[in-house]
């Protein structure tokens, strides 16, 4: 069996060669730093099994030209980077890495809460000029705050938990309701709008569908208290970014705006933009847009980091191989298709 790990760094391919020599997996092994896409996916027409993370687009046409291939794992909870209907219908399972970062990134989501609350950006700004005023810096207190958490999935419960020991009002938007959390927490479950207009900080904690593409958007981010906070760690196109220039630049989310993941953030991460020659103009908009607010002083943006731990890193590993391991009994779990 053909195996090609992509996107891997010199410290991930030592960790699974022994792995997999532990494990007793059979097969030709390969590893490759660069992702899989058009521009390269006739390099690996012979793969059997493609284990990607996220910069890595399998699009239909990237699909058709691997003829023999018949399990794709993505090193991620989201797929949207795959095109896993296309892949259903040829037959190809299609598994993802649930779970493995659901602290992580939870705690990653109070990391930038505490930083805007707190006005931690001017704050290194300013003293790593040896300014030491205080002017300008005062902050917020997050206990008896309202928090509104949009999606109380694996890492949205950590987030209401984490809320609840800062003693925080907590509202959550989801299709389920979890009696545990009411329970536990204290938790009120309510409608979009009534959260964004209730909440003094709204966190997402979604997959991106379409369900949810610009699910706070340029209309219904007005509902939002001028002083309201927004933090996204979830996926970029689930908040229009527009929506969010228009906002602070009508002096609206005074609270601050911490993004871990936004829209065109691909055309800004290092690795990406050096390889590529040909960004769409509309992409390209989106990511002069963001240019705006990497520059105002209550946003803090991040490259995608929310995940980006030892333990976690190490988690997404492990589970991965259990992954193909599992699919090679015969057994595969993790599988994610379009209904998932």
């Amino acid at each position: 069996m053909n195996i090609y790990f992509f996107e891997t760094e010199d410290w991930e391919r030592l960790y699974l060669e022994k792995k997999i020599q532990d494990s007793g997996i059979q097969g030709s092994v390969k590893f490759t730093k660069e992702p899989l896409d058009d521009t390269n996916v006739d390099l690996y027409k012979d793969t059997e099994v493609a284990i990607v993370f996220i910069y890595s687009k399998l699009t239909k046409e990237v699909i058709d030209k691997m003829e023999n291939l018949k399990l794709i794992i993505t090193r991620s909870t989201g797929y949207d980077h795959i095109d896993v209907e296309h892949a259903n219908k040829k037959g190809i399972t299609v598994c993802n890495v649930p779970g493995y970062g659901n602290n992580t990134v939870a705690e990653y989501t109070f990391g930038l809460i505490l930083a805007l609350a707190r006005k931690f950006k001017p704050m290194i700004e300013r003293t790593s000029k040896g300014i030491f005023s205080r002017d300008g810096l005062t902050g917020i207190d997050l206990m008896g705050k309202t928090i509104g958490v949009i999606g109380a999935g694996r890492i949205g419960k950590h987030v209401i938990r984490i809320a609840h020991g800062f003693g925080m009002k907590i509202l959550v938007y989801d299709k389920v309701k979890d009696n545990e959390l009411i329970e536990k927490y204290g938790v009120e479950y309510v409608g979009l709008e009534d959260l964004l207009r209730s909440s003094d900080i709204v966190t997402l904690h979604v997959p991106y569908t379409p369900a949810t593409h610009h699910l706070i958007n340029r209309f219904n981010i007005k509902l939002m208290k001028l002083d309201a906070m927004l933090i996204n760690t979830s996926r970029g196109p689930v908040v229009e970014i527009e929506a969010i220039v228009q906002a602070l630049k009508e002096g609206r989310l005074a609270g601050g705006v911490g993004l871990d993941t936004f829209e065109a953030e691909d055309v800004w991460i290092e690795e990406e933009y050096l390889k590529r020659d040909d960004i769409p103009a509309i992409k390209l908009k989106k990511a002069l847009e963001t240019f705006y607010i990497l520059h105002s002083e209550n946003v803090i943006v991040s490259p995608h980091n929310a995940y980006n731990t030892k333990d976690a890193l190490y988690r997404i590993l492990d589970i991965t191989l259990d992954n193909l391991k599992s699919f090679i009994e015969g057994n595969p779990k993790n599988i994610v298709g379009v209904s998932s």
